[in-house]
């Protein structure tokens, strides 16, 4: 079954002087049709998560769907497409940011550059919100700041740095080839269909984390949770997309758009050309995003109500095959 939402852009009648280009409302009006379509399918019970965007163009940055008007900020008007308010400042931050913080308080906003700015077609560009949406949905959970705080790893950094600069061992020459073989083994178990080859890669996964630090295990157990399990949910919804979604004709008529069927498959040949090609040295944590995504997928098959699990029992996916 296709469907449509309710409501149709005119792109003319939402792009006014002091907001957005045409082109980005289109954009995001469709990471908006896109999540009330499939999110609720994709993972039940995050319909309900708030998704402010701060979209940084050239010039200007503007705050769409924010409950408040931080300093620093003037009304830009109100989108009725978009159902939210925008309000705009300054540039202050870079045009090629991807990321999802509480920048002005709670709730926590996207805070993301134009699609050109951060080199993806318009499609790529608009599932990348709905993963970052999915982080929206982590930070709201109850007790998710003090839950990270308690892995002991920020080493008293409050600004949320330390999750990139953590220093994991990406250079030890033991560290990366044993990720490497559990990388391998993944991969293949999601290719080869069969208990036995997914019991492997599970044994294998474990004895490498028993083989770290205990620091190490836990910064590697919370980026596979935060980061692997929203690359796993940007694919699950490129996939419902490519089946049930119809966008709307205004984002079809852009000539970066690109059907989700193409890259729904693009997405996970990506996963699986990542862990039959591990370079934890070179990639360092970003390995961790398709590494996170194929144990989501074998939580799929091993554990299928994992998801009920999944904030009540934070950071480590191992223990939801039990």
């Amino acid at each position: 079954m296709r469907f449509i939402l309710p409501f149709a852009l005119s792109a003319a009648a939402v792009a006014t002087p002091s907001g957005p280009e045409t082109i980005d409302l289109i954009r995001l009006t469709e990471a908006t049709r896109l999540a009330e379509a499939v999110r609720e399918r994709a993972w039940p019970g995050w319909g309900k998560t708030p998704s402010p965007v701060l979209l940084v163009g050239p010039a200007q940055e503007f705050l769409v769907g924010f409950p408040r008007t931080p300093p620093g900020f003037t009304d830009a008007g109100y989108s009725s497409i978009l159902r939210a308010p925008i309000r705009t400042r300054p540039r202050q931050l870079q045009p090629d940011l991807l990321a999802t913080f509480p920048a002005f308080g709670p709730p926590s906003v996207i805070v993301v550059g134009r699609a050109e700015a951060t080199k993806k077609n318009s499609t790529s560009w608009v599932l990348t919100i709905l993963h970052e949406h999915f982080h929206q949905y982590q930070n709201e959970a109850p007790g998710y700041y003090a839950a990270v705080e308690g892995l002991g790893l920020s080493g008293g950094d409050q600004t949320g740095m330390w999750m990139l600069d953590y220093p994991f061992p990406y250079q030890d020459a033991k560290v990366a080839e044993q990720f490497a073989g559990v990388a391998r083994l993944l991969g293949r178990a999601l290719e080869e269909p069969g208990d036995a080859t997914r019991r492997e890669a599970w044994r294998a996964y474990a004895d490498f984390l028993d083989g770290l630090s205990e620091k190490d295990r836990s910064y590697l157990s919370f980026q596979v949770w935060q980061e692997g399990v929203s690359r796993y949910v940007e694919l699950r919804v490129a996939e419902i997309a490519s089946r049930d979604y119809e966008p709307s004709l205004e984002f079809r008529a852009l000539p970066d758009a690109q059907p989700f069927a193409a890259v729904a498959g693009e997405m996970r040949a990506a996963i699986l050309r990542e862990l039959a090609n591990p370079d934890l040295p070179k990639r360092q944590r970003v390995s961790f995003y398709a590494f996170g995504a194929g144990l989501a997928l074998l939580l799929d098959e091993d554990a299928p109500g994992w998801k009920s699990r999944y904030l009540n029992e934070k950071f480590f996916l191992e223990t939801y095959r039990d």
